[in-house]
């Protein structure tokens, strides 16, 4: 039970991380504020940091990698593209990455309480992630 819990909450990291990447990479362009800028592209790279310690600990639990959930990933793509053709400001920027940190939070910590098996290693990324998006979201607050 310990491996197999293990192996879901790395999956579920790895599909977070990859979701907050493109999350960032998609505002990008929009972005006026060089703060702001530099905040997100920051973040953007922690990610990435953190998803390669992630697939690591697959590789060595023989797990999968796992993309996020189509439905998700095209609804979160609808409403940004909404919402930035109806206004591109770092303000409307800023409250999209709020509130996707915000379901990021949420989600990664139900899946830490959903697979509390999972070893610590798993567990710490876990909780890196989610100190990652919290500090997004408190980094970017000035924005809002």
């Amino acid at each position: 039970m310990i491996e197999q819990d293990t192996i879901e909450l790395l999956r579920e990291c790895d599909a977070g991380i990859k979701m907050g990447v493109e999350s960032i990479k998609e505002v990008l362009d929009y972005v006026n504020d060089q703060e702001f800028r530099k905040s997100l592209i920051q973040c953007k790279d922690k990610h990435e940091e953190l998803r390669h310690e992630t697939e690591a600990l697959l590789d060595q639990y023989h797990g999968r990698e796992k993309d996020p959930n189509l439905m998700a990933k095209g609804m979160s793509w609808i409403k940004t593209n909404m919402k930035l053709a109806m206004d591109g400001s770092d303000q409307t920027i800023a409250e999209l990455m709020t509130d996707g940190c915000d379901m990021g939070v949420k989600s990664l910590s139900r899946f830490l309480n959903q697979y509390e098996a999972a070893d610590e290693k798993s567990k710490n990324v876990a909780r890196k992630l989610i100190r990652l998006e919290e500090s997004l979201t408190k980094d970017i607050r000035k924005f809002l």
